[in-house]
């Protein structure tokens, strides 16, 4: 919605790009949309993203899309776990690292649609087999369906590469 903005505060002075629907405003004068469209920047932290988007939105709970595609960031910021609507998450053309950043999202109840290539873990062996197995209820990554011979495979090569945590029993010594 914003053009090359590099800190997410920039976002209350800007105003929204035109879309093809007008954009509506409550009474206080906070947007009424679920969807955040913040691609096409230079961002490279959501520092105050919680406190931007409750300026922004009037029902920020209800954020089921965000895009923050082709901007700079090098990880997962946890403050996009605290979306509990969000369905769709566009991270695609960033600069993250860790496939373990993946991780984070796993507590999204309703993330149905992610991307991430374009980031260099791609790159990472097992990239698409990790991140269906860490988030099995996702059903469209990196803008492609996942199948079920794509669920079997992740779950093949999740036997084959992550191992299992050991539960230790505590013994009790008299």
């Amino acid at each position: 919605m914003v053009e090359f903005q590099a800190s997410v505060t920039d976002l209350t002075s800007e105003e929204p790009r035109r879309g093809l629907r007008p954009l509506r405003h409550s009474k206080s004068g906070k947007s009424l949309t679920q969807s955040l469209w913040l691609n096409n920047n230079v961002l490279n932290d959501l520092k105050d993203f919680s406190h931007v988007v409750s300026q922004l939105l009037e029902h920020p709970e209800k954020l089921a899309w965000i895009d923050l595609s082709f901007n700079d960031l090098t990880s997962i910021d946890p403050v996009l776990t605290t979306f509990f609507n969000l369905s769709v998450l566009y991270l695609h053309g960033n600069s993250i690292q860790r496939l373990g950043e993946v991780n984070k999202l796993a507590v999204l109840p309703r993330l149905r649609s992610l991307t991430l290539h374009g980031n260099p873990i791609e790159e990472e062996k097992g990239y698409r087999q990790y991140v269906l197995c860490t988030l099995p209820c996702v059903t469209t990554f990196d803008f492609s369906g996942v199948t079920k011979a794509d669920r079997t495979t992740a779950e093949v090569w999740k036997r084959m590469n992550i191992k299992p945590k050991k539960v230790r029993i505590k013994q009790n010594t008299l």
